[in-house]
């Protein structure tokens, strides 16, 4: 049965759909997924993602396993962002996010982890960076982090016209509470200060960009991702002049739009 949106909006060039639930959500934007998915495949024989690891991005990864007419053999996986020097193995690991919930159920054709103890940072982010060179990117599934941020872009040191494409960041003491929020930690001490992520510019260049934003306590970042002005002040707010993104959001989500006349 087909999910429709509860509304449809543009706020300058970004499409915005909304949905009932996450659960609708989720699978609205798998399916939306699913397809840049096959046409990158039909179009040049594979397709590259990058993937958001995120509690927020539950209900579309557990979707798009299940699409179907996906050859997983012919698709590259990234992901944008990853912790600095956690313990191997560490169970908040983003790598080790995606394969549980995404990529060990697929016959993946590769996965590209973001190197999160590497022996020199500056090596390492120019070593990604070549690397999704050589691999243009089809999709990006990327959320927005209750301060604003996509991937690990905080307010702080996101840049628009960042010159690199991977870089080292602070994480911003909003962030690393959010991480304790949603039960990868047991307390903000135990939660890294920084960490590697694609920047902006990097997360622009995919050809699709589709952003799933579910829950309350996203509402304010989406308003004022929407409704603010275009800043670092709230990285996502690029978003609305990112003419190849879409942003899927649930009710909730989307709780404190204003209306549009």
């Amino acid at each position: 049965m087909e999910i429709c949106p509860i509304q449809v909006s543009t706020y300058e060039q970004l499409r915005v759909r909304v949905y009932r639930t996450n659960e609708e959500m989720g699978q609205a934007a798998a399916e939306a997924a699913a397809e840049a998915l096959r046409q990158a495949i039909d179009t040049r024989g594979v397709a590259n993602i990058v993937l958001a690891a995120a509690n927020s991005q539950l209900t579309t990864l557990h979707a798009l396993r299940e699409q179907p007419g996906i050859d997983w053999r012919a698709v590259n996986a990234f992901h944008m962002d990853e912790y600095l020097n956690l313990p191997p193995g560490h169970p908040a690991s983003f790598g080790l996010f995606l394969r549980r919930h995404l990529l060990d159920h697929v016959p993946i054709g590769a996965f590209y982890p973001v190197p999160g103890r590497p022996a020199d940072v500056e090596t390492a982010c120019r070593a990604y960076e070549l690397l999704l060179r050589a691999h243009p990117v089809d999709l990006c599934i990327l959320g927005i982090g209750e301060n604003g941020h996509i991937a690990f872009n905080e307010p702080p040191v996101a840049d628009f016209s960042d010159p690199v494409w991977v870089k080292q960041v602070t994480l911003d003491e909003r962030s690393r509470r959010q991480q304790v929020g949603e039960g990868h930690y047991a307390s903000l001490d135990e939660v890294p200060t920084h960490a590697l992520t694609m920047t902006i510019p990097a997360l622009c260049a995919a050809r699709e960009m589709i952003c799933v934003v579910p829950e309350t306590r996203k509402a304010e970042a989406v308003r004022r991702c929407l409704h603010g002005p275009i800043s670092t002040a709230c990285p996502a707010s690029i978003l609305r002049h990112t003419p190849q993104a879409t942003l899927y959001l649930d009710q909730d989500a989307a709780a404190q739009l204003e209306p549009k006349g």
